[in-house]
């Protein structure tokens, strides 16, 4: 048997397939519909299953209880974990990776810039970089998930770095996109593969990162932002901390939020009295906004319920995030069966989230499904527990902020033959990143 070696043969191991030497099943996992590739393998081995992904063995479980084992109540046996080539790059000292004290203080300054008494203090920042943006878009047909990347990348370096920067911007982002570009290659560090030269911008940014942190040490001018946070915490961080935690701050903001913008304007699209509900929304804001002479501010992005539910209802749907890696810290018996220390354990948000038994009709797109709460660790696009993501506030601004714009200003129609087409790469998103036809709109219907 193949991988007989990753375990003793005589534990009572979950069933399923470890694929292929070395590959495992992740090429099937990156090119299948995420739906099709687990819910295979939950009809054939049942809710708790082995396999073999990035590199590592890894178990996946896909019921609320046992997620809630993992991520809450006995989390202390599962500590976070990323494929080592993700750790790499990202950097090992992130919170990400991080259980006990040291995950406790490294949490408390970076919510301190993410709860909504902090980030309602960046809206009109935010509102900044859209305005700037939906120009760039009129009466051409883009790429929505680049765009939306280029949008979330510029607001998670305002996160990260404040207003005021010594950062060179444009060398940072070429750096970082090299940096992405490798981050969900096959992890093979030879000479010219996306790897090799993704380690070398994961060095380049952080001698970048180290020059600003010793800059700002010097001149006591810690400024805003996550950096400022962390360096002006009054637990002393090293150097290599700090840099490590700003890089996965990015990652963290970027690439998934992109991916739940481009779904979000699918579903607008392919529902055009729900779109036109949300834009009578927006517009009833706007014109508040208007009377009042005044930009947007934090409580008109408390009044968008209905676009606050079509937000919810497309992180369920686009299940973006379809798992998130854990790591058994020790053997343990889990539901029967024996999972080795050292095993990856993956909680399938994907699965939960589209199980009939908590979503009736779960394929189809039905934010009023959110008028009432969920049933308790059946909704977790951001997690569960205390590794939880703690932006997911930020993250529902920035989007409501661009939604308030787009919808209120522009319509879309999407470009191409296969608009309901799924690519990986590796969170699933609309084929070809969902080409758009972007236009300006004359509002005589709205009243």
């Amino acid at each position: 048997m193949i991988f007989d070696y990753l375990h003793p043969t005589h534990k009572n191991l979950p069933p399923g397939s470890m694929g292929w030497p070395y590959l495992g099943e992740t090429l099937k996992l990156y090119t299948e519909n995420p739906n099709t590739f687990f819910t295979n393998r939950l009809k054939r081995y049942g809710n708790i299953f082995k396999t073999h992904i990035l590199g590592c063995p890894c178990v996946m479980i896909s019921s609320p209880e046992a997620a809630k084992i993992v991520l809450v109540s006995q989390a202390h046996l599962f500590r976070p974990t990323y494929p080592p080539s993700k750790q790499k790059m990202i950097g090992h000292e992130a919170i990400f990776f991080q259980q006990g004290d040291y995950h406790s203080r490294l949490r408390k300054i970076v919510q301190s810039t993410l709860l909504p008494s902090s980030i309602k203090h960046s809206v009109t920042d935010i509102e900044q970089l859209v305005l700037k943006l939906l120009p760039s878009w009129e009466n051409r047909t883009i790429n929505t998930l680049n765009e939306m990347k280029r949008f979330t990348l510029d607001v998670a370096m305002l996160l990260a770095f404040g207003n005021e920067s010594e950062l060179e911007t444009e060398a940072f982002k070429h750096m970082y996109h090299c940096l992405d570009k490798g981050y969900n290659s096959m992890p093979i560090d030879l000479p010219g593969t996306n790897f090799r030269k993704a380690m070398k911008a994961r060095k380049l940014i952080n001698d970048t990162l180290r020059r600003i942190i010793e800059l700002r040490r010097r001149t006591m001018k810690q400024s805003g932002g996550q950096l400022g946070a962390l360096l002006g915490s009054n637990d002393i961080l090293s150097d290599s901390q700090i840099s490590d935690n700003i890089i996965g701050l990015i990652f963290a903001a970027r690439d998934t939020t992109a991916s739940v913008m481009t779904w979000i304007l699918k579903y607008l699209h392919d529902n055009v009295k729900l779109s036109n509900d949300v834009a009578r929304e927006q517009e009833s804001i706007r014109r508040r906004i208007t009377t009042e002479n005044r930009k947007l501010e934090w409580e008109d992005a408390r009044r968008m319920p209905l676009t606050r539910r079509v937000i919810q209802e497309a992180l369920r749907t686009a299940s973006v995030l379809s798992f998130t890696f854990r790591e058994a810290v020790g053997d343990v018996e889990f539901e029967g069966y024996f999972i080795p220390k050292g095993w990856k354990v993956l909680p399938l948000f994907r699965t939960i989230h589209h199980s009939p038994d908590f979503f009736p009709l779960p394929d189809k797109f039905d934010p009023s499904r959110f008028e009432v709460p969920p049933r308790p660790n059946t909704y977790m696009p951001f997690g569960n527990g205390v590794h939880s993501c703690p932006g997911s506030e930020l993250a529902k601004l920035e989007i409501l902020i661009l939604i308030h714009h787009l919808i209120t200003t522009y319509r879309w129609e999407i470009v191409g033959e296969e608009p309901d087409e799924i690519q990986y790469s590796p969170f699933p998103v609309p084929k070809q990143g969902l080409p758009i036809s972007v236009t300006r709109y004359l509002k005589k219907h709205m009243t």
